[in-house]
């Protein structure tokens, strides 16, 4: 049984440039994922199902409010007015990352479903439109469902593929559950400008040179309702030999960047050391696909 990986997002960047009359924020963000996150498997069934495992699976629901369900389903409807005849299936998540930490999480998960019942109905992808159904599920599944580093405007449903190596990253939750809604609703403003330029970066270098020009606007905003982000994003930074640090998407995980596997393990591993309550993971990113 192949199991699909649900990549952590990382908001390297976030803008909120505008907010739309329906309530929606308009956004413009660098974003990257990584080689770890949770892991979705599919078998075979009489009807959709979920089951739930790992290290936050407690609080998670596997019935039809469950995200994977709402993905599988629309996926299985589309399936059928495409021609296909797909069967049920069981999934089984293993949830590997914070709840509402603001890195992809449910959206990774709705994402990495698609993926697996495609290869598991065998529907071939370029009949359905598997962007328009992930964008129905959520402003972060189209990005979700690419797993590779790119730019997302709009809402955050209108991607665009950049180039950039894999950094060494060390991601912190103090684990505190963060309501995206709540940390909009304390925004101050929503008038910042879009990102600066987005040169090929080659280098770590020239990512962190760049990162140096922009922000996170949720950050602030997060932060004053949880305070404890600011906490994790200092003690990251005051790593020995830490690059850059700073929050996620609506937060409350914080990453950091490091110029060595070796170094961000040792990051890691200090921090555990000094904050033994706090979620503490090593990974690297996925890096661009180069044609050859």
């Amino acid at each position: 049984m192949e199991k699909h990986l649900a990549a952590a997002k990382i908001n390297l960047a976030l803008h909120v440039t505008g907010r739309l009359s329906n309530g929606y924020h308009q956004l413009d963000s660098l974003v990257t994922f990584t080689e770890f996150g949770d892991l979705v498997s599919v078998k075979p069934a009489g009807d959709l199902c979920l089951s739930i495992s790992g290290q936050f699976s407690k609080t998670l629901s596997p019935h039809d409010d469950n995200l994977v369900l709402a993905a599988a389903r629309a996926l299985q409807k589309s399936a059928i007015e495409h021609g296909y005849s797909p069967g049920g299936a069981a999934i089984h998540l293993v949830k590997n990352l914070p709840i509402a930490s603001g890195i992809g999480g449910g959206s990774a998960d709705a994402a990495a479903t698609l993926n697996a019942l495609c290869e598991f109905w065998q529907i071939d992808q370029s009949k359905i439109d598997l962007h328009k159904i992930a964008q129905k599920l959520g402003a972060d599944v189209p990005m979700c469902l690419a797993s590779t580093p790119l730019r997302a405007t709009g809402v955050g449903d209108e991607i665009e593929p950049v180039t950039l190596p894999a950094l060494n990253i060390v991601l912190v939750n103090p684990g505190i559950e963060i309501s995206t809604p709540e940390i909009f609703g304390a925004l101050k403003s929503t008038t910042s400008s879009p990102l600066p330029p987005l040169d090929k970066f080659t280098t770590v270098a020239d990512i962190i040179e760049w990162l140096g020009k922009t922000q996170n606007d949720l950050q602030a905003a997060a932060a004053a309702i949880e305070p404890e982000i600011l906490r994790v994003s200092d003690a990251i930074m005051e790593s020995q030999d830490c690059l850059f640090a700073r929050m996620s998407g609506s937060g409350a995980t914080c990453f950091g960047i490091f110029s060595t596997p070796e170094l961000a393990n040792t990051a890691a591993h200090d921090l555990a050391q000094r904050f033994p309550s706090w979620w503490c993971i090593v990974s690297k990113t996925i890096a661009t696909k180069t044609k050859n």
